[in-house]
């Protein structure tokens, strides 16, 4: 990597249609949807560019694992059946995380144990393996999974609750530091306060949040 991809204009419904594409391979993303950043990520870490032979998918972590088999470049997923097996958890858990937060806030509680407890997990699945700083020791699809939605609830949490995810938790502290020296990660990241003005917009305004 090293080169800073030149991001396209959002398309909308008033858009002129994107030219015939020539080639084998095109991604099309939402810039602000952390499931379709998921797909970004892992595409920036294995190829340059994405469309491939008229095939769609849709589901974010189908998509990481089409991209993980299909494409040269450092593999996503682990050869070792443990890490494996215990990826597995965390994928299943992934998105149930992301829905959990937002079901937090859009209750509007006070901060409590339940929230902590979310974070606490991922804490404890850091401390799985001690040969890196990624969920799986070295970058893997399980940082692909998670890295969106820490992006855009450390600093709505932060704004919203006056809450902290990485006080205490020194290991997710490590990981967002190192998630943020991965340029396939980097060139996906948007400026905060633009996902949190979204997030609080599309999600949390209709409920008082």
């Amino acid at each position: 990597m090293g080169s800073e991809e030149v991001l396209l204009p959002v398309l909308n419904s008033t858009s002129k249609p994107p030219p015939v594409f020539d080639g084998t391979t095109r991604l099309y993303t939402a810039y602000t949807c952390p499931f379709a950043q998921r797909v970004w990520i892992a595409r920036n870490y294995k190829v340059p560019c994405l469309e491939h032979n008229n095939k769609i998918k849709g589901e974010s972590l189908d998509l990481v694992k089409y991209l993980d088999s299909h494409f040269q470049g450092p593999s996503l997923y682990p050869d070792d059946a443990v890490k494996l097996e215990f990826a597995q958890l965390q994928f299943a858990n992934a998105d149930a995380f992301g829905a959990a937060v937002i079901t937090y806030l859009k209750g509007g509680s006070d901060l409590d144990s339940e929230i902590c407890v979310l974070f606490d997990k991922l804490e404890e699945g850091l401390s799985k393996f001690n040969d890196g700083p990624f969920f799986l020791g070295r970058f893997s699809a399980v940082d692909i999974a998670y890295a969106p939605f820490i992006e855009r609830y450390q600093p709505l949490l932060l704004e919203l609750k006056s809450y902290e995810i990485t006080e205490t938790r020194p290991k997710l502290g490590v990981w967002i530091k190192e998630m943020d020296k991965i340029d396939a990660y980097k060139q996906t990241k948007r400026d905060s306060k633009e996902l949190t003005s979204h997030i609080k917009r599309r999600v949390l305004v209709s409920h008082g949040a």
